[in-house]
């Protein structure tokens, strides 16, 4: 799922072709896009784009007299520009053409999460706002107290719309292997000195790729969204060097995603239990990433 560096770069880009652009024609094809009734698509041509902002996960495109197209693209969604003489696919999900080019949307997979919420004042857009307040603009203060509404592990919390906007998976495992804290360590027992190590982790992270994120784009259209980027320190990475230490990265195995980080750095050299790999192993489960590495290289059966 796209996360904020990423999202960032789409309204950027967005914003720079259609800015003050009117909608001349919207072709919705999914017919599981589409999330509201009234106000229709149609209402929005002939109005010009105001602007392009984020709101949490979901990419918000306001047009004049505050009507708001509002995209959440969640795991398999993409965005893409297609300049005038060239037409969108006939696969994509939904095109809004303007005299600049098209914006075209995309999505793969049989699972058709992808949204669109046509809705009418800022009273109604303020309404699908999740909550989570946002880092880059927070103080430690604020931070603070998100973390501590509930009591989760830091992983399940950084990727809380209602804590935290624009986190997910990937960026997640990213911040708290800069902060060197564990995934599975509870928000409750975060030391004063951890929340403020974790609040910085959060700004650098996120300002430091939406950046990096910036300079390898320049003024492209972002085509090649991705949760999985060369440079990342651990997400993605398992069984790779840790950068920091040189360590095999770890995970943790979800229904839908993993959780990645490196033993050494971020939990005294303690492997974590995979919830359903350790069940079945009890006993034999690994304790430490260098067991796990020692049985791996001798071949030896983890049961």
């Amino acid at each position: 799922m796209p996360e904020l560096p990423d999202l960032t770069l789409y309204c950027e880009a967005i914003e720079r072709r259609t800015g003050g652009r009117r909608l001349e024609s919207a072709r919705i094809s999914s017919p599981f896009l589409l999330r509201t009734v009234t106000p229709e698509p149609a209402a929005a041509l002939g109005r010009a784009v105001s602007g392009t902002e984020r709101l949490g996960k979901r990419i918000v495109i306001a047009f004049e007299g505050d009507l708001f197209f509002v995209f959440h693209l969640m795991i398999a969604g993409r965005l893409h520009w297609y300049p005038p003489a060239k037409a969108p696919p006939r696969r994509s999900s939904a095109a809004l053409t303007f005299e600049s080019g098209t914006l075209g949307l995309t999505e793969t997979g049989t699972h058709k999460r992808v949204s669109l919420h046509v809705v009418a004042g800022r009273a109604s857009l303020a309404a699908m706002d999740p909550g989570g307040i946002e880092i880059l603009d927070a103080t430690l203060q604020r931070f603070r107290e998100a973390l501590q509404r509930e009591s989760h592990t830091l992983k399940r919390a950084l990727a809380d719309p209602s804590l935290l906007s624009g986190i997910g998976n990937a960026y997640s495992d990213e911040i708290l292997h800069h902060a060197r804290l564990s995934p599975v360590k509870l928000t409750g027992s975060l030391t004063p000195e951890e929340t403020a190590r974790l609040f910085e982790s959060c700004r650098y992270v996120l300002s430091s790729w939406t950046e990096r994120l910036r300079r390898e784009q320049g003024e492209s259209f972002p085509e090649h969204v991705t949760a999985f980027r060369p440079g990342m320190s651990v997400h993605g990475r398992y069984r790779q060097p840790c950068p920091a230490c040189s360590e095999p990265v770890q995970r943790i195995v979800y229904a839908r995603n993993e959780c990645n980080y490196c033993a050494r750095c971020q939990t005294g050299g303690r492997l974590l239990a995979d919830r359903s790999l350790s069940r079945l192993l009890r006993k034999d489960w690994p304790r430490t990433a260098e067991e796990l590495e020692e049985r791996l290289s001798a071949k030896t059966p983890l049961a």
